[in-house]
Parts: C-alpha cells; sequence; structure tokens
C-alpha cells in the first residue's frame, strides 16, 4: 500500500508498505541481476549502504540456477539471505535484448538462451510463475519492450498485446497467490506502460492499465536509444494518466541526473546497473561529477573518494590507494567502488525525500545539477 506523505509540485515523498517492510520513496533499488550485486558486494554490505530494495532478473535466475532450485531453497530472500523487499524484473527485457533467436507469438516469446542455446518458451503465465517460485516482494508484468525508434503501427500493435498479457499476468498472479505451497502469497504485481517514444499510445496505455487496480505502475521502454529530452517528455506524458495513490517507477534510469529530473516529475521508483557497472571499471560519482581513477592525477591523491563521504570506501582508503588496485587487478579495487557507488545513490535519495519534506526539492535539484555538471 502506497501511502503519499508530502508533495513538493510534482515530486512525490511517499511510503510503500510491503510484506517485507516498508520502502521510503522516492527509492533507487540496487540491482543484483543474480541475486548477487556485481563486484563482491554482499547483503550485509548492502544493509550498510542503505539499500532498501534488491532488484533480480526473472530470465537470468529461471536460465541459473534455476527457479525451482531457489523455491525448494526457501525462496529468493532465504537463498541470499536478505529480509527485505526484493522486486524482480519479469524477464521480457532481457528476452528481447539478449536472446540470439527469438519468436514473439501471442501465446508468449520462444528464444534460445544465451547461455547454453536450449530453446525456451516465456509468455505472462510463465513469468509469473518464475516470479512465484523467486517469491520475490514485487513481480513486474511481462511485456514486450520495443526499441526506440520503431514503427508506430508496430508500437501499437506492441502495446495492445502488452495490455493483453497484462491481463493474464494479473489473472495468474491471483491464482498463484491462492496455492498452499506458495511461499509469498502475498506477492504484489506492477504493470509496465509501454508505447516508444508516442505520447498518444503512452497516454492511451497508461489509462488503460490504470483501470485494472494493480499495486503499482512501471514505466518501460525508455533509456533503450531516446534523447533524454525524450524520455522526460514521454514521462511527462504517463505520469498524469496513472494512479495517483500507487507507485510509479522509471525502470532501468539511469544518471543521477535522470533521477533528479524523473522525481520532479512525479516518479517514485529506480533502478539501473550504471552504479555498479561504472564502479568496477573506475568510474565513481562525487559531489564534483564523475571521476575516472585511472587517470594518473590520482597516482599521488591521498584524499578519499568524496571528500565527506561516509561509505566503506571513503572512510578508510585513498584514490591513490584505489587506483593502485585497478592498476593490479586486485579486486578489492571493484568492490570499495561498487559500494561507493551504491551509496552514493542511496544516500542521494535520502537527500531527495528530505528535499521534498523540507519544501525545497526544486533549489536541491538546480544547485546538484550545476554541481555536477561543472565537473562532469
Amino acid at each position: 500500500m502506497y501511502k503519499l506523505l508530502k508533495k513538493d509540485g510534482n515530486a512525490r515523498r511517499g511510503e510503500f508498505k510491503t510484506c517485507h517492510g516498508t520502502i521510503q520513496t522516492p527509492v533507487f533499488m540496487n540491482v543484483g541481476t543474480l541475486a548477487a550485486i556485481k563486484g563482491a558486494v554482499s547483503t550485509v554490505d548492502l544493509k550498510e549502504i542503505g539499500c532498501q530494495v534488491e532488484l533480480s532478473n526473472t530470465y537470468h535466475l529461471h536460465l541459473r540456477p534455476g527457479d525451482k532450485v531457489i523455491k525448494q531453497l526457501g525462496g529468493l530472500h532465504k537463498f541470499m539471505n536478505w529480509d527485505r523487499p526484493i522486486l524482480t524484473d519479469s524477464g521480457g527485457f532481457q528476452v528481447f535484448s539478449l536472446a540470439h533467436i527469438r519468436k514473439i507469438k501471442e501465446e508468449g516469446v520462444s528464444f534460445n538462451s544465451h547461455i547454453d542455446g536450449r530453446k525456451i518458451f516465456m509468455g505472462p503465465e510463465e513469468s509469473m510463475q518464475i516470479q512465484s517460485n523467486l517469491a520475490s516482494t514485487i513481480a513486474m508484468a511481462f511485456d514486450e519492450c520495443v526499441a526506440n525508434p520503431s514503427p508506430k503501427e508496430y508500437v501499437r500493435k506492441s502495446v495492445d498485446m502488452t495490455t493483453r498479457w497484462l491481463h493474464r499476468c494479473k489473472e495468474e498472479m491471483d491464482r498463484l497467490n491462492s496455492l498452499p505451497d506458495t511461499i509469498n502469497k502475498q506477492q504484489m504485481l506492477f504493470g509496465i506502460n509501454q508505447g516508444g517514444v508516442f505520447e498518444d499510445i503512452r497516454a492511451e496505455h497508461a489509462k488503460t492499465i490504470s483501470r485494472m487496480d494493480l499495486d503499482g505502475y512501471a514505466i518501460g521502454g525508455l533509456a533503450v536509444g531516446e534523447t533524454h529530452d525524450e524520455m522526460y517528455r514521454m514521462i511527462e506524458a504517463v505520469v498524469p494518466h496513472l494512479p495517483q495513490d500507487k507507485p510509479i517507477y522509471l525502470m532501468g534510469v539511469g544518471l543521477p541526473s535522470n533521477i533528479l529530473e524523473a522525481v520532479d516529475r512525479g516518479v517514485d521508483f529506480f533502478d539501473c546497473v550504471l552504479p555498479a557497472r561504472n564502479g568496477r571499471h573506475g568510474h565513481v560519482f562525487t559531489k564534483q561529477g564523475k571521476i575516472n581513477l585511472f587517470n594518473s592525477k590520482f597516482e599521488m591523491d591521498s584524499s578519499p573518494i568524496d571528500e565527506g563521504c561516509q561509505c566503506p570506501a571513503c572512510r578508510d582508503y585513498s584514490r591513490a590507494y584505489i587506483r593502485h588496485l585497478f592498476k593490479a587487478k586486485e579486486m578489492l579495487a571493484m568492490r570499495l567502488c561498487v559500494l561507493h557507488n551504491l551509496y552514493f545513490y542511496n544516500n542521494l535519495m535520502a537527500e531527495i525525500r528530505a528535499a521534498i519534506e523540507g519544501g525545497y526539492f526544486k533549489d536541491y535539484k538546480e544547485a546538484k545539477l550545476e554541481q555536477w555538471q561543472g565537473r562532469a
């Protein structure tokens, strides 16, 4: 259940109650695709750096170790030792982006595993069954994610099919939540808005899925080739037509500046592989923008990654030391930078929540963007 606590312009400060705890929003979900954050970060670490929600992927966990294996081991929370909320992505995006050969039909999608080439079929029912086996807190509906740009007529047909798939997801989830051997009978379902970069299709789809009274709503199919301005335009076209008493999730986005702009347009939930991926390559976020620790100017730099940061890396280590670890190909370098970047994002969200509560979000946003642009 979502409770709106405060609005500042369109920016929303809320709470979302789940069976695995209450999520303070706006929130950034830390992405652990295969039930782990890449870069040797444990669930114990996640608590230390202020992670509220962990995100895992249906497609990847279905391929290995297998969702039935995870169910037999007590579900994803028990499997990865995490007692806070978990959101599982439906696998739709991965099917469309990773599968070498795929065939889309009304029933669902036939594709070959990117690991061993074996044939797999996934449709709305299969996606819900896998996510029910994983027993995540929030399950995402199975949808078709089209590339940007795509022809308008194709996008329209795709969105209609995504709507039909959503009805099937809801029916299947209701059925699964009523079964005696289901681990999490309170699993929630978020629907996904699609429509490429066509405002009219996006708005119409938002109105259609809003009538289904789901637990939350996501905006999908963005950050896949369109410009930032196009993305912001789509958010503005969609948000007014989604229920205001439910959380709104912008999938796969993104940069700290994208998050600020999206919060300003009414978005509550975010996820992105970017902070962890950047960290693994020595690119770290600071109050002055992003820096690359491979640069020779950091060789003798005894200051922390970001002055005043309270993450485990900044509390104890210098830029010079972490740069040395990267050069020596020591895994600790990746771990420290991933911890720092995720802390940076989680802390950014805490600052955003405080700014909305205090009624100074606009000023906060402008100051942050100015600060980052000076260095980025």
